[in-house]
């Protein structure tokens, strides 16, 4: 079924005793009408089983907690690849949402999800870089590590990026979602510096394996009235995942994409083929015993990803960027999420640096 806001499948907040008094946690539970937990500092949910057995249960689970390290680092790209130049800013960890491809499924091994409430410390971070850097033109996203809006019905916190953003003309933020969950965009002062997108992909990988989130129309809808509102728009065909029927199922994807979406709204679209850690196919198979797509063939990348063989992808990527070119706007940027300059080639005729760089092609689509 599909959700409409994923925050509902949380039934209980846990809460550090160092974060208890802080304005924003007592907002959030506030917001929340959840019964709530008091950990000591440092303290986790309990939850039982052993990881991953544990995420069916760890994912209703939210912990309101600070983030000690960084809040914004640089995408963790690995030089063999194509990286855009993304600055990531961490405001949680984990996802309601629940797709059988996650990558954080073997990134963390912690089941429930996090929060990090300190939210000075992370203004007071962005202001710093920004002011640190002022020949950089920022492009910073929230949905590395935790889907951007799929907790904001709870969290509030989009309206406080969008209103932080929209008086830095040196960057944009993009919210990414496979949630519906935008009523906190409505009406904000966003200053054309929020880019809302939404993960796409074909219409049987949606349905089998992307559960907890909207649907395709949902997602759809909910693009057009953010671009209504004003915000530009970006969509990502990541993970494009080989399976019986694909050309049609990408088809029919793109042709209600641009049946719906006002095209000139759209500032990049980005396609990436189906990657993914060796440790993740043990932990999703036995998650999620009835999906098959692992079980394609993958040789080993130049990342330590397994990934489909080069001509594979290519014929994916010619198939559904050229899908994508009989329709976009000239001025959307489609581009590959880590390929390397042998399949831009292949596919686009060109590399990046001929066009001076992909953070620079990215850049001007918005600038």
């Amino acid at each position: 079924m599909p959700y409409t806001d994923p925050s509902r499948h949380v039934v209980r907040l846990h809460v550090t005793e160092d974060c208890l008094d802080l304005p924003y946690t007592r907002e959030i539970i506030g917001r929340s009408d959840l019964p709530v937990t008091v950990l000591p500092p440092g303290g986790t949910p309990d939850i039982a089983g052993n990881y991953p057995a544990s995420l069916d249960r760890g994912k209703r689970h939210l912990l309101l907690c600070r983030n000690r390290g960084r809040f914004l680092k640089p995408c963790p790209a690995t030089r063999e690849y194509r990286c855009c130049g993304y600055q990531v800013l961490n405001i949680g960890m984990n996802c309601p949402m629940d797709c059988v491809y996650c990558i954080l499924q073997a990134y963390l091994n912690n089941p429930w999800l996090s929060f990090f409430v300190n939210i000075e410390d992370l203004f007071a971070e962005l202001d710093h870089v920004y002011d640190a850097f002022p020949d950089q033109f920022f492009r910073i996203g929230t949905g590395e590590f935790t889907d951007s809006l799929a907790l904001d019905s709870l969290t509030g916190l989009s309206p406080h990026l969008v209103r932080w953003m929209s008086a830095r003309p040196r960057g944009v933020l993009e919210l990414k979602t496979k949630s519906v969950a935008i009523d906190n965009l409505r009406g904000l002062d966003h200053g054309g510096r929020t880019i809302v997108a939404w993960s796409l992909n074909s219409p049987p990988i949606m349905a089998r394996e992307e559960l907890r989130t909207a649907s395709l129309e949902q997602r759809l809808r909910a693009a057009v009235r953010c671009a209504g509102w004003g915000y530009r728009l970006a969509f990502h065909f990541d993970p494009i995942i080989w399976h019986q029927g694909w050309q049609e199922g990408y088809r029919q994807t793109i042709d209600r994409l641009f049946a719906t979406v006002p095209r000139e709204h759209i500032a990049w679209i980005s396609l990436g083929a189906l990657r993914y850690l060796p440790s993740l196919k043990t932990i999703a198979t036995s998650r999620f015993p009835g999906s098959r797509f692992f079980y394609e063939e993958f040789i080993d990348g130049l990342d330590g990803k397994c990934r489909y063989f080069r001509d594979l992808r290519v014929e994916m990527y010619r198939f559904i960027a050229g899908e994508l070119a009989a329709r976009a706007a000239e001025s959307t940027c489609i581009y590959f999420c880590m390929e390397s300059d042998t399949v831009w080639r292949q596919v686009f005729g060109f590399i990046p640096e001929e066009r001076g760089g992909l953070p620079a092609m990215l850049d001007r689509s918005v600038s």
